[in-house]
C-alpha cells in the first residue's frame, strides 16, 4: 500500500503517552514485530501541531528506534514519518483510518540543551 511521507519540519511534535509495546493480537498477547527486521514495534502516542492544529497521532516505530527519555511532554524529532491508509473488514464491517510510521522518535530534551551550552 502507499506510503506518504509527512513533513514535521513546520511542526511542534511532543509525547502525550510514553512508549508501550505494540501488540499485534489482544486475544493471544503475540508482540508485534517488523516484517523486515524482526525488530519488536512500539508505539508511541505524540501530540503534533502544525498550522494552527492539533492531533494525537500514534506513531508505530522499533524499539531500536527509540532514543532518550520520552515522558509526557517531552519534546521529540520524528525521523522518517510516512502515513499509510488502510482499510480491512471486521465481523462484516468495514473500517479505515491512517496508520503513522517513523525510523526514529529522538528526544529533543538533551540536543536543546547542548545547543544552549555551546
Amino acid at each position: 500500500m502507499r506510503q506518504i511521507p509527512v513533513d514535521t519540519s513546520g511542526a511542534v511534535v511532543m509525547v502525550a503517552k510514553s512508549p508501550q509495546v505494540k501488540v499485534r493480537d489482544r486475544r493471544t498477547g503475540e508482540i508485534a514485530t517488523d516484517t523486515e527486521t524482526g525488530a519488536r514495534l512500539m508505539t508511541v502516542d505524540v501530540m503534533f501541531a502544525a498550522n494552527e492544529e492539533v492531533e494525537i497521532l500514534s506513531v508505530t516505530v522499533p524499539e531500536s528506534g527509540i532514543s532518550g527519555e520520552l515522558a509526557m511532554g517531552t519534546p521529540v524529532a520524528l525521523t522518517g514519518l510516512v502515513a499509510r491508509p488502510w482499510e480491512n473488514d471486521f465481523n462484516g464491517q468495514r473500517r479505515h483510518g491512517i496508520a503513522f510510521r517513523a525510523v526514529a522518535v529522538t528526544s529533543l530534551v538533551g540536543a536543546a540543551a547542548g545547543s544552549k551550552a555551546a
